[in-house]
């Protein structure tokens, strides 16, 4: 079997690079497919990620990057052209190739694989949930413009969809929102790497990980800490993440919880950091998906988790891995994680089924799910 992937970039850390790499790395491994991989970042920069020397590549050296610094205007014309230019080195790809199965991960190229008539299956994946894709906003733009351009968008996408013989989603909750299309199917994410490491749940520690952004709402999970510091003074919480931190630092000094928040960069080994801890807090506003919450249980830790779109309510059972917390509800983040501080039998016994829990998204686990799809697609 043939199956190329399109990945778009390998050139910096993120989430979807590093699914993206793992499951081809993994079906170089324990299959005898045959299979290639579509580049378009810009050529000659070493990859982040590694790649199995059995993966066929190439590299159109397209550069979309480049647009990130152009102004709107310029930016439009030269999408079109770098488009129009991928379209045909893409559909010349294909043709030469003539790969069984073709996986979009619907960027750029989902507006015109299914054109391509070389013969392939058409899968496309979504590392997004619905509601917060192409999402259109300009400041500069009335807000009836960007809701209009944002329907349109999404409108030309579903159409597209509909097109393909297979579209995955990550989250049995996300399928929901895709009630025009009768090709889904739900594969989770998966934790790549497992360990051996345990927390004992002992220390007086709560970790949450994710990147300094809006999106992980660190902010109401600081808000959050002033309520559980009045009651629980002797506890720390420290939050590791990439990007600037320096805002939600800030933040925490002004309410007089220095010496018990301590936001920290991007670590190598987050395993050793959950392993010294005694419960994990997600506190985002969204997701598509949420696999540091996977993580955190693989280690035997308790959860904390806002019930925010979509992944939470997949990965965490209420009451029994973790507990669910209305989104954005800061008071009763505070109750349940000072709850979980007060009552360590209930805090190992969720650790014990979050081991259990955990297992459901090892990389064997999900990747058989992914043979299965393009085994069943070729019969």
């Amino acid at each position: 079997m043939k199956i190329v992937y399109t990945v778009g970039g390998l050139l910096s850390p993120n989430g979807m690079s590093a699914v993206l790499s793992s499951k081809i790395n993994y079906l170089a491994e324990h299959t005898d497919y045959d299979l290639y991989m579509v580049l378009t970042e810009k050529a000659g920069v070493p990859w982040y990620y590694y790649i199995h020397p059995r993966v066929k590549w190439v590299n159109f050296d397209i550069n979309f990057d480049e647009l990130d610094i152009m102004p709107f205007h310029k930016k439009v014309l030269y999408y079109f052209l770098k488009q129009r230019k991928f379209k045909r080195m893409f559909s010349d790809y294909l043709m030469s190739v003539h790969p069984d199965i073709t996986v979009s991960i619907c960027r750029r190229e989902i507006n015109f694989i299914t054109d391509i008539q070389d013969g392939s299956k058409k899968i496309a994946e979504i590392h997004f949930a619905r509601p917060f894709y192409r999402k259109f906003q300009k400041s500069f733009f009335p807000e009836f413009l960007n809701e209009w351009i944002s329907k349109q968008w999404i409108g030309s996408f579903v159409k597209n969809l509909k097109r393909l013989d297979k579209f995955v989603v990550l989250t049995e909750e996300d399928s929901l929102n895709w009630p025009e299309l009768n090709n889904l199917v739900v594969i989770p994410n998966f934790v790549s790497s497992t360990t051996i490491l345990r927390s004992s749940l002992s220390n007086k520690r709560v970790i949450a990980v994710g990147r300094y952004s809006w999106q992980k709402g660190f902010d109401m999970l600081i808000e959050a800490w002033k309520v559980v510091n009045t009651c629980h003074p002797d506890w720390q919480l420290d939050i590791y993440g990439s990007g600037d931190n320096t805002l939600y630092q800030k933040q925490a000094d002004s309410f007089g919880l220095s010496s018990v928040v301590t936001c920290h960069g991007p670590v190598e080994n987050v395993n050793e950091k959950y392993s010294e801890s005694s419960l994990f807090v997600l506190s985002s506003r969204y997701e598509g998906f949420g696999l540091v919450l996977v993580e955190a249980m693989g280690v035997g830790l308790p959860v904390v988790s806002f019930a925010c779109p979509c992944g939470p309510r997949d990965i965490v059972k209420d009451g029994e891995t973790g507990i669910l917390v209305s989104p954005s509800d800061v008071k009763r983040l505070a109750e349940k994680i000072c709850f979980l501080i007060e009552h360590q039998d209930v805090r190992q016994s969720m650790g014990e089924r979050a081991v259990v829990r955990a297992k459901m998204f090892s990389q064997e686990q999900v990747m058989q799910q992914w043979i299965e799809l393009f085994e069943n697609l070729m019969k």
